[in-house]
């Protein structure tokens, strides 16, 4: 069996189980209602805030990036603005 086989199974049973759980569950509709809402809640602020700090990290390594992309051009440029007149007069 593949991998994604299992995973789908895998999944198939924690929603399955999930149902049932919530189907079979002691309390009223609306507290479990409530409750699912509440987690939604919870599980969208989680991932919010993940997603925050993945685009700072990517911010701030593009901004690393571009610093060093900056100062190696200036680096370059400096040093082919310096090259001695009699090597560039050479190869001509």
């Amino acid at each position: 069996m593949n991998s994604g086989k299992i995973i789908l199974s895998a999944l198939a049973g924690v929603a399955i189980g999930a149902t049932l759980g919530i189907l079979f569950a002691p309390e009223k509709g609306s507290a479990i209602r409530k409750k699912i809402s509440d987690k939604k809640d919870d599980f969208a602020d989680d991932l919010e805030e993940k997603f925050n700090k993945f685009i700072d990290g990517i911010t701030s390594k593009f901004e690393t990036m571009k610093e060093d992309v900056t100062h190696t051009a200036r680096s370059r440029k400096h040093n082919a603005e310096t090259v001695p007149e009699d090597v560039t007069t050479d190869t001509k």
